[in-house]
């Protein structure tokens, strides 16, 4: 992914202040389907916060892996919670999963 601006990362931190976290890293920690739901909901979304309830120890990391997995963007990281963005696609890939809904 390209790199954000500084004006861009400051809006998304605005925006994301207003947010609950969206998903919750438990027990499991990255599994597939954790993966999976991070990824339908940045779909959705483009801007979600993440909580880890569980691997608190480990949050840098698995953030880092998150965003690779998921192709998305860590916004910011406060606590034990993790902002991630990725922007919804834009052009004819965005109509079919517009279409497809």
């Amino acid at each position: 992914m390209s790199e954000m601006t500084n004006a861009t990362l400051r809006e998304l931190k605005a925006r994301a202040q207003l947010l609950k976290p969206t998903l919750k890293v438990g027990k499991d920690g990255l599994s597939p389907q954790f993966l999976a739901e991070v990824d339908a909901t940045l779909k959705h979304l483009e801007l979600i916060k993440v909580k880890f309830e569980q691997f608190k120890e480990e949050k840098k990391e698995l953030s880092l892996q998150l965003a690779e997995q998921t192709g998305s963007h860590i916004v910011t990281s406060v606590g034990h919670v993790v902002v991630l963005f990725r922007p919804k696609p834009r052009g004819p890939e965005a109509s079919a999963d517009a279409a497809a809904e």
